[in-house]
């Protein structure tokens, strides 16, 4: 587990999230560029989880998505996963 949480998409997702804190902290008015700011970072978020559900389904054997990152390296994550003996 880990590895998913230590992973380098939910490292920058969060790193994002607390400069768009500070931001918000230091009393600047919300305009159109911090709604996009925000959009912007809710869409990372989701992507770096949507990768990280992806990677535990494929290791697990399960089937996922044909436009997922991982697709096609399923083989390799399970592999990876039986080496570790879980």
């Amino acid at each position: 587990m880990r590895s998913y949480l230590f992973g380098s998409g939910i490292i920058s997702a969060i790193t994002g999230g607390l400069a768009l804190l500070r931001g918000v902290r230091n009393g600047e008015a919300f305009t159109w560029r911090m709604a996009l700011a925000w959009v912007s970072w809710g869409i990372s978020l989701a992507l770096a989880v949507g990768t990280i559900v992806d990677t535990r389904r494929a290791a697990r054997g399960k089937n996922i998505d044909l436009d997922s990152p991982v697709s096609g390296r399923e083989d390799k994550l399970m592999k990876k996963r039986a080496r570790r003996g879980r």
